[in-house]
């Protein structure tokens, strides 16, 4: 089985390294800075229960040149999803045989754009719950837990269990839908942690930017239960009951939440890597979800819409300012219907 990682930025190193150290043939598809840093440094994968492994330059199949992914039986697609059309048309032009292609991109909306550009493959959605941080010197670190959600096909068996080889827990399910937007509840608070500047662990002690995420679910919330829709359970508190426990106050919050704070310090969402490394962030493809079913419903959606109008005017700022919590809160609880 050989497998292409399509987009190498911090999800795709690490799913990728984490299956080579196991001793799968992995190519990687990457943007010329991440394989200068490659090259220089080697690839290094750690994790909050102290797992770590550095793969040498020397040992990575890096390359530059979309064609190398004509070779694989299943390519993992990770690059950001603004990307994801480029990279179908990519794909489109290179792939001569019926290959598995499994999209581990945040939102919702990526496995569609696949499907319609690569009709002849096997497309299908996946889900990444945990945060992976890229350190310096070529070093990506997973700092929270979860288990990689997969759509179920008869196909993936081998993968599966390279997955499991390589001590990462996955599981297929038939619902994606569900899974999906369970996770994307949870990323709601990309866009606050951003703005907040803070590590994601000091940012969810903080009871003022816990209130704004509970706006921001409950919000998502009453239009996914117009829909129709229910969010699959990714953590041992159900979807519906989280905004009520990130309002509690802060020593009651820590007592009933120890699994949900199970953050390695270092953490912080991919939203706020984009800010500062000045690169456009996926918020249009997480709190925009959002405001997508709500147009689809006629309805409105306000504190998720301000969340992404506070997240482009901070991508439009050479030095974006920080949001306290209080003042965070002052602007979305106004907004609050």
């Amino acid at each position: 089985m050989k497998i292409c990682i399509y987009g190498a930025g911090s999800i795709g190193c690490y799913l990728g390294a984490r299956l080579a150290v196991a001793g799968y043939d992995i190519d990687f598809i990457v943007r010329p800075k991440i394989k200068k840093q490659l090259q220089t440094y080697g690839l290094t994968v750690s994790d909050y229960q102290g797992f770590k492994k550095t793969i040498a330059a020397n040992k990575l199949q890096m390359k530059d040149d979309p064609k190398e992914a004509a070779q694989a039986n299943i390519i993992l697609v990770c690059v950001k999803s603004a990307s994801t059309e480029q990279v179908a048309y990519e794909l489109k032009d290179i792939l001569k045989k019926k290959t598995i292609i499994i999209s581990f991109q945040n939102g919702l909306s990526n496995v569609g754009i696949l499907k319609q550009i690569l009709s002849n493959h096997i497309i299908l959605e996946g889900m990444v719950p945990f945060n992976v941080v890229a350190l310096e010197n070529g070093v990506f670190h997973q700092g929270t837990d979860g288990a990689l959600h997969v759509k179920k096909h008869e196909g993936l068996t081998e993968l599966v269990n390279a997955f499991q080889k390589a001590n990462l827990q996955i599981k297929q399910e038939q619902d994606m839908q569900a899974v999906q937007w369970a996770k994307l509840l949870l990323n709601l608070n990309n866009a606050i942690n951003a703005l907040s500047q803070l590590p994601l662990k000091q940012q969810l002690s903080i009871r003022e930017y816990r209130q704004c995420l509970a706006m921001a679910q409950i919000e998502a919330l009453n239009l996914l239960k117009k829909a129709k829709i229910k969010p699959a359970q990714l953590t041992p508190i159900p979807a519906q009951f989280i905004p009520t426990i990130l309002k509690l106050p802060n020593t009651v919050f820590k007592i009933v939440s120890k699994k949900m704070l199970a953050i390695d310090p270092l953490a912080r969402s991919s939203m706020a890597d984009d800010l500062i490394a000045g690169r456009k962030t996926e918020v249009d493809w997480i709190n925009g979800e959002v405001l997508n079913l709500a147009k689809q419903l006629k309805r409105q959606a306000p504190i998720n819409e301000m969340l992404v109008q506070l997240i482009k005017q901070a991508e439009s700022n050479s030095t974006p300012i920080a949001w306290s919590a209080q003042a965070l809160k002052n602007k979305l609880i106004t907004l609050e219907t």
